[in-house]
C-alpha cells in the first residue's frame, strides 16, 4: 500500500484516458449527435470536471513519481534529471487545465451569456447561416478566439501527457 508506483500508473491512465476520450471521442460524438442547445448544456457539465481532473491528476501523477518504488518528493523532481522528464510535463499539464478552468471556460461562459442575450435581441441563433447583427458578428469572433485558445491549451496539456508517457515507458522493465 506505500509504494507509490501503482498509483503512478493509475493515475496517469486516468489522466491520458480522460484527455483522450474527451478530445477525441466523447467531445466529436456529442457534436454530431445533440442539438446545439444541449450540446453546450452537456459540455457546460463536464468542463469543470474535465479541467478540475486536468489541473489535479498531473499533481497525483508528479506525487507519486518514484524511483525503486520510493517516491521521489518535492526536492527528488527538481533534481535535474527529473526537472525535465517528469516536473516539466505535469506543470504544463497542470497549469493548462488550471488555466482553462480559471480563466478561459469563465471567459467562454460569459461570451455563450451574451450571444444568448444577442440572440434574443436579433431574434436569430449565434449559429444560424448569415446575415447577422454586428454585435453577433462580434461574439462569434470572440467566442470562435476564446474556444480556440482553449483547445490549443488543451492540445498543449495532451502533447506533455504524452511527452511524460514515452519518458515513462522508458522506465519500464
Amino acid at each position: 500500500m506505500t509504494d507509490p508506483r501503482p498509483y503512478h500508473i493509475l493515475s496517469y491512465g486516468t489522466l491520458l484516458g480522460t484527455q483522450f476520450y474527451q478530445s477525441f471521442v466523447g467531445g466529436i460524438v456529442a457534436f454530431r449527435a445533440l442539438p446545439r442547445p444541449q450540446f453546450s448544456s452537456l459540455q457546460a457539465a463536464i468542463f469543470p470536471v474535465y479541467f478540475s481532473l486536468q489541473t489535479a491528476l498531473p499533481v497525483a501523477v508528479a506525487l507519486t513519481a518514484s524511483r525503486g518504488g520510493q517516491a521521489l518528493g518535492l526536492s527528488g523532481l527538481a533534481d535535474p534529471e527529473n526537472r525535465l522528464n517528469t516536473l516539466l510535463p505535469m506543470a504544463t499539464v497542470a497549469l493548462t487545465g488550471l488555466i482553462n478552468l480559471v480563466v478561459l471556460r469563465p471567459l467562454t461562459t460569459n461570451i455563450m451569456r451574451e450571444r444568448k442575450h444577442q440572440e434574443t435581441r436579433d431574434g436569430k441563433k449565434s449559429y444560424d447561416p448569415a446575415p447577422h447583427s454586428k454585435e453577433m458578428i462580434a461574439l462569434n469572433k470572440r467566442f470562435g478566439r476564446v474556444h480556440g485558445m482553449s483547445s490549443l491549451v488543451n492540445m498543449v496539456s495532451l502533447i506533455a501527457t504524452v511527452w511524460y508517457g514515452a519518458v515513462l515507458s522508458k522506465r519500464l522493465e
